[in-house]
């Protein structure tokens, strides 16, 4: 009877370990999945160091695009208030060849990654200077154009990617607002004719469009403000 009586409260005793194993099991599998989870979440991405961005800026850039963007330099862009994801695309294709600039790539191929963010976060954050267009008569062509396309030719109004006030959109599209009429034309001329080709919108809109209308909307792009 004394030995009935041992095996029953060793019965108990293994039935309360058990079930005591299996809450600790029900409690830990949660906590373990979410420690599995959270090991495998994706890594946040780090904040521009616009403090290493203007050195890299002062060291690499301002000598051709001024010391907070604005270049004096007509054939150089403004490169001030520019959206940062436009520039780090364009210093990538620079960087990679696909868009061809035999100086810009030297510059570029020099620069990392991150050189590259915190410098295009860097110039994007300060003011950019206001432009004027030049030639009344032109303008008037440039913003019937601007605004409004070439219906005939089937050639879109620029504001609808890049604004009525030129600001474009952030990661789609660049600012074009106060840029220099001088540089707006080459890159226009540089598209139509083949040899800039990382945007082929950009090819195909400027391949409809002759000397006279890219001169009159790079004018007018010059005084958007």
């Amino acid at each position: 009877m004394k030995l009935f009586a041992t095996l029953l409260t060793a019965a108990a005793l293994a039935a309360t370990s058990l079930s005591s194993f299996a809450a600790d099991e029900k409690h830990a599998a949660p906590a373990a999945e979410a420690k599995h989870e959270a090991k495998h979440e994706a890594p946040k991405a780090a904040k521009p160091d616009l403090v290493k961005g203007e050195a890299g800026f002062t060291a690499v850039c301002a000598a051709c695009h001024g010391a907070d963007g604005n270049s004096g330099t007509p054939a150089n862009p403004k490169l001030s208030q520019q959206h940062p994801e436009y520039l780090i695309k364009q210093l990538q294709e620079f960087k990679s060849g696909k868009r061809n600039n035999a100086i810009m790539k030297g510059f570029a191929s020099t620069l990392s990654d991150e050189d590259m963010k915190n410098i295009a976060f860097w110039v994007s954050s300060k003011k950019a200077k206001p432009g004027f267009a030049k030639d009344k008569e032109l303008v008037a062509l440039g913003e019937r154009i601007y605004r409004g396309g070439i219906a005939d030719r089937q050639v879109p109004a620029c504001a609808g990617c890049h604004s009525p006030n030129g600001a474009g959109l952030p990661v789609q599209y660049p600012r074009l607002s106060g840029q220099h009429a001088d540089y707006t034309t080459a890159q226009l001329t540089t598209f139509r004719d083949g040899g800039r080709k990382n945007s082929l919108q950009m090819t195909q809109v400027a391949a409809k469009l002759n000397d006279r209308e890219i001169k009159a909307v790079s004018d007018y792009i010059a005084g958007l403000h």
